[in-house]
Formats: structure tokens, sequence, C-alpha cells
């Protein structure tokens, strides 16, 4: 029996009950698409997921890799690999290729539903066939012969990995070490040391391209400094594919984790024995912005892979509390004789439930609302509306450290302190699939910056440096909301309430980094709070997304038919959501405003 079961009813609701997704569908680059082709696409997804994904979830787990130190190569499960193919051979890689290299048209809000199923079902599967999304980074900043790197990608099925995290430098990638020095025939020859690269190898594919930061001989220090080189495991005849020698770029440990085991995570040396061979992407040297591209992939897949596996979680502990007899009533607890009832009848169990049923289904609208602004991009300019472009683009970038900090840190939070809290001591065992959720998504607290590095990111960068642009428009358009009326009046006033209060905290931040410029340690207590504007933020849209959606199912449920229970469903998440979070942020509020800085005058010796 699978693991893994979807929940694509609150998927299709997402989508087009609280996003209208269905608009965007039948025009311009969506014009082959309506909602009942995305629903199929859905339901085969759901299929697949289920049952061929789901079916290596856990020997994958159990077995993960085996790594050969002497030749520097990594195997997979037979399980595993028969996973991978039933995912690659239903062609769903098209939904990342390019479409001049055969890639499909789909609205960013649809790709990343699909990427929900997958991820929640086996998250390295989607890891190790992220190959024809690094294609898009090589077809559209690369050069003409470049192009056919990434059309090589697509046809031929090479994997692919960003190199960028060094054992010294860890997350100051500004630091890096690794060097490129320039040949004669225009390749570069690349020497150091990376750690921490995903699906550093795996007998997957028949090559892998490695998207490597390297500082060019003679380039300055910091960020600024680095350039990003394709380095092929194997090199290769560029209009044929036909692999040549072993390229000098090899896998000298695979790391042993605390979770999501057969995703190979590898330390890579270039050029210690013999030349690693890269090419300069696109001829120019803009590293960071370009290895960007990728980056912001990334942090989307990682947020989608937390909140997924969330969403798991939750059905797994919902379907347990509905069959677990233990103990009787609480209103008949003196009666001894009582009969026991399923643990869903009692209020704590209940309690928890909601709340894994309101995180995740609030975090899942979260992930296809920015997906949804992601479409809103592309629309933008394919009708040529660059001021509407920018807007969107920004307010992406603001969404981002929400979906993928915010978000992996709820997730894993909640799956230990709820959902395998639903099992009792059942959930510490590995008969129920709860234990590998949680040790699966701590990593997502770590992958692509920490939830720290995404808070400091989302205040300097997405608030500050954008001059509040993106968190602007965004406030404005819930606090129209809030002013709405209706049935849930009185939890609208509450979201008011803690957008207040949000914006309380961002302010004295902002005074905070304000009088850094006189006082330098003043910036100390920006650093103390800025994760915790980002989960404040991150509340206030979740109570946001699920009152609208609230909102939806009141006005649905008079003709709700077979709907009822699912658009009652959705009104007490919101309610619940509303009553039980959000009073918190004005804590916080009280936090922020009297933070001292006095902690950073403690002595070392007294920690």
């Amino acid at each position: 029996m699978s693991h893994y079961k979807a929940n694509l009813r609150d998927i299709e609701f997402c989508l087009f009950d609280l996003l209208g997704r269905e608009s965007i569908l039948g025009t311009g680059p969506y014009a082959d698409l309506d909602r009942d082709t995305v629903m199929g696409m859905l339901e085969e997804v759901k299929r697949l997921a289920e049952e061929d994904l789901a079916a290596s979830f856990v020997e994958g787990d159990r077995l993960g890799t085996d790594f050969n130190k002497a030749t520097g190569d990594v195997k997979l499960p037979e399980s595993f690999k028969k996973s991978y193919r039933a995912y690659m051979d239903g062609e769903w890689w098209r939904i990342d290729a390019p479409v001049e290299i055969g890639g499909t048209a789909i609205p960013r809000s649809l790709r990343w539903a699909i990427a929900e199923m997958i991820l929640g079902s086996n998250p390295a599967i989607h890891i190790y066939a992220s190959g024809t999304s690094f294609a898009q980074v090589a077809y559209y900043l690369g050069t003409d012969e470049q192009k056919k790197i990434a059309k090589l990608i697509v046809d031929r099925d090479w994997g692919a990995t960003m190199m960028l995290t060094e054992p010294e430098a860890g997350s100051d990638v500004g630091a890096g070490r690794t060097k490129a020095v320039k040949q004669e025939d225009g390749t570069w020859h690349i020497t150091g040391t990376k750690r921490f690269i995903t699906s550093g190898d795996a007998d997957l594919n028949e090559n892998i391209m490695h998207f490597v930061l390297a500082r060019p001989e003679g380039a300055g220090p910091g960020t600024k400094g680095l350039s990003l080189f394709l380095i092929p495991k194997f090199m290769f005849d560029f209009d044929s594919g036909a692999l040549g020698k072993r390229n000098g770029v090899y896998v000298t440990n695979v790391e042993h984790k605390m979770g999501l085991n057969v995703s190979a995570t590898c330390e890579m040396n270039l050029g210690e024995h013999e030349p690693a061979v890269g090419y300069l992407l696109g001829e120019v040297h803009d590293g960071i912005a370009q290895m960007f591209k990728v980056i912001e992939f990334a942090r989307m897949m990682v947020g989608t892979k937390a909140i997924a596996t969330l969403s798991a979680g939750y059905q797994q502990a919902l379907a347990y509390a509905k069959v677990r007899l233990q103990g009787p009533d609480m209103t008949h607890m003196a009666d001894k004789s009582s009969p026991r009832v399923t643990i869903i009848h009692h209020p704590d169990v209940r309690r928890s439930l909601m709340v894994q049923k309101a995180y995740s289904e609030g975090m899942r609208a979260l992930v296809l609302y920015t997906a949804s602004i992601q479409d809103e991009v592309v629309i933008a300019k394919a009708a040529g509306d660059e001021e509407k472009a920018k807007n969107m683009e920004a307010l992406n970038d603001f969404l981002l450290p929400i979906v993928k900090g915010y978000g992996s840190e709820k997730s894993w939070t909640l799956l230990g302190t709820e959902s395998l809290q639903t099992f009792g001591g059942s959930g510490f065992t590995q008969d129920w699939p709860l234990e590998q959720y949680v040790r699966d998504a701590k990593i997502d607290t770590l992958y692509e910056g920490t939830t720290a590095i995404q808070g400091l990111d989302f205040f300097f960068r997405k608030i500050v440096k954008d001059r509040g642009r993106a968190i602007g428009m965004l406030a404005e358009e819930i606090g129209k909301f809030t002013a709405s009326g209706g049935e849930l009046a009185a939890e609208k006033a509450m979201l008011a309430k803690a957008l207040e209060d949000t914006n309380a905290i961002m302010a004295k931040l902002i005074e905070f980094a304000m009088a850094s410029e006189e006082k330098s340690t003043e910036i100390y207590k920006v650093g103390f709070n800025t994760s915790r504007l980002l989960m404040s933020v991150g509340e206030v849209i979740i109570a946001w997304l699920l009152l609208r959606e609230a909102d939806i199912a009141i006005a649905k449920s008079p003709n709700a038919g077979r709907d009822a229970d699912f658009y009652a469903g959705k009104i007490s998440a919101a309610k619940f959501f509303v009553r039980t979070v959000l009073p918190h942020i004005s804590s916080e509020r009280i936090v922020v405003e009297s933070e001292t800085g006095d902690l950073m005058d403690v002595a070392e010796s007294a920690f």
C-alpha cells in the first residue's frame, strides 16, 4: 500500500477557485490547454505518484547510495531507478525543458502543482530529474554553441548539479576559492573542492553537467569575482552528444545523512589528477546572477518539498486518527465501562489535526499563489507590459523566502510536533512513514540557505533594497480584503490587527537599521529579529489565503452537494488559524519593540 495520498481536490480548489487559473488557459502561451486537459494531467500525476514513484520511497531510504571510493561512482537501488524511469519515460520532464528544444508550455502554477505530488511521494526523483530545469539556464544564458549543451541535456537525459558550497566557505559563497584558468582553446581548467553537492553522481544518466561557480585567475574577491562554468562528467561531441574521455571532476565522498538517503550528497574534487575542463556560461563573467536562476528554482522546489511532506504527514495522521481506538470520550471518563473511541474524538488530537490541516492547505495555497505570480510575469512579458512584469517579478522575489524559509521551518516543526505525535509511540517506529518524513524534511530548513539566511535576505533585499515596493503591493491587497466584511468580518478584523502588528515589527527593524548608520552595533537588533519578521509575514499571508478560501466556500456551500464537508473544512480551518495563530504576532511585536541587543554583550564563556 502506498505511503502517499495526494490531496488533488484541494489542489484543484486552489488552482481554479482561489487563483482563477482557468482564465489564463486557452490563450497566449497556454492556447492548447483547458481545464479538462489540466485536470487530466493532474489525475495522471496523482496515479503515477501514488503508485510508481511512492513504491521505492522506503527502500530508497533503507538502502541509500552505494559509493565506490576507488572509482568515484555512485549507484542507486534498482527499485528507485525503476521509479525514476517511470517519471522520465512518462515525459514529465518536458514541463521544465525550453519549448524551443522539446519542452511543453504550461503555467507555472500547474508546474508546481505537479511538483507537489512528485515531491510528496518520493522527493529524490524530482531532485535527480532537475536536469531539464538546468537546461533552461544553459539555453537562455548560453552562447549558440552552449545551446547545444542544453539540447543534449534534454534529448539524452543528462543529469545536472549546482556547485556552490566549499568546505571552508559554507554559506559564504563569496569566500569560495575554486579557481579557473583560461586555456588557449577557449576552455577553462577548474581546480578546487566543493561540498554538499546534491546529485553529484548516480547511475541514472550517461552524463552529468555540473554548473560550477569558480573564480577566474586574476578576478576580484567576493561574489562579484565569481563566474559560472559548465563542467561535464564526460567530455562529449557538441553535435551528436557521443561521449568521450572522463573529465577531471570526481566524487571523493558521499555524506552519511540524517535523511533523504537515496539522494547522493557529495564532496567533489575538480582538477586534482587531471584537468576539469569547463565552458564559461555565455562567455561572460556574471556567475552569481546566472546561478541565481538556478537558486531561485531550487528555493521554490525546497519549499514545495517541505509543504508536500507536511501534507503527506497530515494525510497519514488523519487516517490513523480515524481508526486508532484509545480511551473513552472525555465526557464519560469517570465511567470505566464506557466504550473506547477513535482518537479523532479526543479534543487535543482534533486540535492537532486542525493545525496540520490549516497549515498544509494554507501553505499549499502559498506555493500556488506564488506560482500564479510567476504566471503573471510570463503573461505580462508576452503582452509587452514591462511595468507589470517588473512588479510581478518583485512580488515573486518577495514571496520566495517565505515559501522556502517559512514553509520549510513550519513543515519540519509540525511534522514532528503534530503529525508524528498523532501516532504516539508508533510514530517513532519504522512501521509508519512519519519518522522518515521528519528525517527527510529537516534538510529543507538548511538547503539553499538556512532559515536565518532567508530571514536576512527577506529583510535586507526583499524589503529594504526593494524600498518596500513588493510588500507594499501585497499589504494593500490584504488591507482591502480585511475591509470586505461578510460572514467572516470578525476574522478579517483579526487579520487587520495582525497586519498592523507585522507592519510595526518591520518598521522597528528599519528603525534599528537606520540607527546603525550612527552606531554600528544597532544592526545586531535587526539580526536578532529578521527570522521573526519572516515568520510573522508568513502567518499573515497564510491567514489571508485561508480566509479567501473560506469566503469562496461560504459562497458555494448552499449548492455544495458532495463537497459540503470539504467547504465546511475550509471555513473551520480559516477560523481556527485566525483565532489560534494570529494572536501570537502581537506578542512578537512586543518582543521586537523591547529588543535591547544586550545578548551580544554576554561573554562567550557565559554560554
